[in-house]
């Protein structure tokens, strides 16, 4: 049964400048592994990081639908939050996240894509 759907498009450009950016402060966003991972090719740092960002807004979003009563703030669903590849597709990890969400009965979806100017995420939140 599906709970709830999210999508969120950005523009590129709004990352170019992330790789500067200090770890403590990437890391409000974004896991070590992540940040590792786009920062390893400084000529695509701010496309992954536009995507993964996206993927967070649609989760984000995904999760405001199935628990409309669930108050939880971005930066912290973002700090509960992994992306890793899983036979080369994007997989969201969840931990340790409390506010009401079951996450052992989830199923979540992910797709994204990015041109060269903007980045989409599509996620669909499934109950197991």
């Amino acid at each position: 049964m599906i709970l709830g759907i999210g999508v969120d498009t950005i523009e590129i450009e709004r990352f170019t400048s992330w790789h500067t950016y200090s770890q403590k402060k990437l890391q409000r966003i974004f896991s070590v592994e992540e940040i590792d991972y786009c920062l390893s090719q400084k000529n695509k740092s701010a496309e992954r990081f536009a995507v993964r960002f996206a993927a967070r807004e649609a989760l984000y979003k995904a999760l405001s639908y199935a628990y409309p009563h669930n108050n939880l703030p971005f930066l912290t669903l973002c700090a509960h939050i992994t992306i890793k590849k899983q036979d080369q597709r994007p997989h969201i990890v969840l931990r340790n996240i409390t506010h009401g969400i079951d996450v052992d009965s989830l199923v979540i979806h992910l797709s994204w894509s990015h041109s060269h100017t903007h980045a989409t995420a599509f996620v669909v939140l499934e109950h197991k």
